[in-house]
């Protein structure tokens, strides 16, 4: 049973008169479901109510903990299920905020809320490591850290965000970026390269998302035109709640929110 879930750090951002998004912290799942201590077997045959509890204080405790409560694939699966708790209620934290009564349309995508019909679009970080760099889709490592949310609403036409912690790794870069946009990274000092690598795999993060590209395909867009931007903007960044600027080749916005590591392109 999954415990109740609460959602910490809740930050909302308006992006123009029809656009919000909002990011929380899921806090850990606790994935030893099967926690047994044990000591002198004979104290739990006894009367609890006759416990001395000095001696019971100084027992050395042990624990063993489950082979089955530790199996990845149900942790991974444990981890997606409070993902996809977190993401809806984050949702209906923003609609609340709004004062916006209204249902999400999950059937397909994009996904729409059914009244206002307002496009929706979730993301969540992968509860990964720190030390591990970001990966496609599917290839994600669970251990249990703390997770992160973000959702992005918006009645104009479909929107992509995507909430990353972890850099992606130049080996990642070189294997999925257009030719084009290596060239370009490959030319930055390594602060610049990491920084930019990893905004880059947000956006097309988002119109993946936006545009329900395959993954390769997705990512195999050249985006190299937004890289000058990027790199002017990264100093900017820590000076500004969030950085925004128009891509004129697609006619979308974009919008970079460094503290809560989120990208949004609407």
């Amino acid at each position: 049973m999954m415990p109740t879930l609460n959602l910490h750090n809740i930050q909302y951002s308006q992006l123009d008169s029809t656009t919000w998004c909002a990011t929380a912290q899921v806090p850990a799942f606790c994935h030893l479901n099967s926690l047994h201590l044990f000591s002198n077997p004979l104290l739990f045959n006894a009367n609890l109510l006759n416990i001395d509890t000095d001696k019971f204080s100084h027992i050395t405790w042990r624990y063993h903990i489950s082979n089955v409560s530790l199996s990845a694939r149900k942790i991974a699966y444990q981890q997606r299920q409070q993902q996809r708790a977190g993401v809806r209620l984050l949702l209906q934290s923003l609609l609340n905020k709004l004062d916006i009564i209204d249902s999400l349309d999950d059937v397909s995508f994009p996904y729409r809320l059914v009244n206002s019909q307002y496009y929706v679009c979730f993301s969540h970080t992968g509860a990964s490591s720190p030390n591990t760099s970001t990966q496609p889709s599917g290839e994600k490592s669970f251990n249990g850290l703390d997770n992160k949310v973000a959702v992005v609403i918006s009645c104009h036409r479909p929107v992509g965000i995507d909430i990353e912690t972890n850099n992606v790794e130049w080996r990642v870069a070189k294997r999925f970026y257009h030719i084009n946009e290596i060239a370009i990274l490959q030319a930055l000092t390594f602060m610049q390269r990491d920084t930019v690598a990893k905004l880059l795999w947000q956006i097309k993060e988002c119109f993946i998302k936006i545009h329900q590209y395959k993954l390769a395909q997705g990512l195999g867009m050249d985006y190299s035109y937004l890289i000058t931007g990027l790199v002017n903007g990264i100093e900017a960044q820590a000076q500004l709640p969030l950085l925004a600027f128009n891509d004129d080749k697609t006619g979308y916005y974009l919008v970079l929110l460094p503290k809560q590591q989120t990208v949004i392109v609407y």
